[in-house]
């Protein structure tokens, strides 16, 4: 199991739709989340900031493989088009990131 966390920025006024979307996530996007390995999965928000932190743990044997079954499903990518104007990537962000992955530095079990 591999552990995995990221950031990116929300609009300040998308905050109230991006709360109310994910209030309400669509299953078949949750499910094929399930399908590709990723269990645990959190989004917190840091205002007045506005950041967003996601955790996941990621449950596979190949991460790039799933991470592009995720991103081909119609379901997902229409999900996308709701969420994906809410929120600015960080200009420090690495090539082909959206949300910008972390690097764990501390966990306790």
């Amino acid at each position: 199991m591999q552990r995995m966390g990221m950031v990116i920025g929300l609009k300040p006024e998308k905050v109230a739709d991006y709360k109310r979307l994910h209030a309400d996530a669509w299953p078949s996007v949750l499910e094929r989340l399930s399908k590709c390995h990723i269990r645990n999965y959190s989004i917190f928000l840091k205002e007045p900031e506005n950041l967003l932190f996601g955790y996941w743990e990621y449950h596979g044997e190949d991460f790039a493989a799933d991470a592009a079954r995720i991103a081909e499903d119609p379901e997902t990518q229409r999900w996308w088009t709701h969420t994906d104007p809410c929120q600015v990537p960080l200009s420090t962000r690495k090539d082909g990131e959206f949300w910008a992955m972390m690097d764990e530095v501390f966990h306790l079990d």
